[in-house]
C-alpha cells in the first residue's frame, strides 16, 4: 500500500539529540516501533545507557552516542564516527533546557547557556550531519521548536529567543540545503507532561491555566509527538520543507 511506503521507516537511521529521557526518548521509542534504527544521545552516560537498555528490552534497534551537542569538537568527532559506521538518514535536534528568570534579572551566563543548548547546538549538529547528507543528496533534519517560537511569556525570555531563532534557523537550513536534496522542518510542541514539567502540573493555578488555554483541554503526552516526528522523518514529507508544525492541542490558534 502507498501509505506503507510513505510512512515506512524500516532501515532509516535516526539520531535524536537529548534523548536519554523526556520527549526525546518518547520520540525515539515511537520511531523505533515504526522500524527505524534509533541513536540516543545525552551527556549523562549512566542515564543514556539505561535509556538504551530500556528500549532494547522491548526489541527495538537502539544505539548510544554520548557527546555534548554544545561542543563543536565533540559534535564533529561523534558524527564522523557515526557516519563511518553507516549514513545518518534523519537528525532530530531535540536537546534543550529552560531557565525561568525575568530578563531584567538574567545573567549573561544563563542567557548564553540557554541559547547555546537550544539554538547553537542545532546549528552545530545540522552543519555536521548535513555534509554527509549533501554528498548523498538526501536526508532529513527535524528541529524541535516550541509554542515559544511564536509566543512570549514572563520568565521565558532566553528560551523564547532561542526557540524563535530555531524556527528561523529551520528556514535558513531549508534555503541553503533544500536545493541539495535535504528536507528541514520543525515541530513546535505545546505544554507536555514530562519529568521537567511535573512541578508545573502540580501547581493548581498553572495547571488550570494550561488546560483552559488549550482547546484540547489537556497537557500533551510525549507519545503525541511521534506522529509528527514520523511524518517529517519519512517519505511522506518529501515535498515539505522549511515548515513548523505545532503539536499544541490548538494553543497557538486561539485567544
Amino acid at each position: 500500500m502507498m501509505s506503507d511506503r510513505l510512512f515506512n521507516l524500516t532501515g532509516k537511521r535516526i539520531l535524536i539529540t537529548g534523548s536519554n529521557g523526556g520527549l526525546g526518548l518518547a520520540i525515539a521509542g515511537g520511531l523505533g516501533r515504526l522500524g527505524a534504527s534509533v541513536i540516543l544521545n545525552g551527556r549523562d552516560e549512566a542515564k543514556l545507557n539505561a535509556a538504551v537498555d530500556g528500549l532494547r528490552s522491548t526489541g527495538l534497534d537502539v544505539a548510544a552516542a554520548r557527546f555534548d551537542v554544545t561542543s563543536e569538537a565533540e559534535v564533529a568527532s561523534a558524527i564522523d564516527g557515526l557516519e563511518a559506521e553507516a549514513p545518518i538518514d534523519v537528525l532530530i535536534n531535540n536537546a534543550g533546557i529552560q531557565r525561568r528568570v525575568r530578563l531584567d534579572e538574567i545573567t549573561l551566563e544563563v542567557w548564553e547557556e540557554v541559547l547555546r543548548t537550544n539554538l547553537t547546538s542545532a546549528m552545530l549538529m545540522g552543519r555536521q550531519v548535513a555534509r554527509g547528507m549533501i554528498t548523498r543528496q538526501r536526508g532529513k533534519i527535524v528541529n524541535i521548536c516550541s509554542v515559544m517560537s511564536d509566543l512570549g511569556r514572563t520568565t521565558t525570555g532566553a528560551y523564547t529567543a532561542a526557540k524563535g531563532g530555531l524556527k528561523m534557523l529551520t528556514r535558513a537550513m531549508c534555503a541553503d540545503w533544500g536545493p541539495l536534496g535535504l528536507q528541514i522542518n520543525a515541530i513546535g510542541p505545546g505544554y507536555f507532561a514530562t519529568e521537567m514539567t511535573q512541578p508545573l502540573i502540580e501547581n493548581p493555578e498553572f495547571n488550570a491555566w494550561v488546560v483552559n488555554r488549550t482547546p484540547a483541554r489537556r497537557w500533551g503526552e510525549p507519545s503525541d509527538l511521534v506522529g509528527a516526528s514520523a511524518f517529517f522523518s519519512s517519505a511522506a514529507s518529501d515535498f515539505v520543507n522549511g515548515q513548523i508544525l505545532y503539536v499544541d492541542g490548538g494553543m497557538t490558534t486561539v485567544l
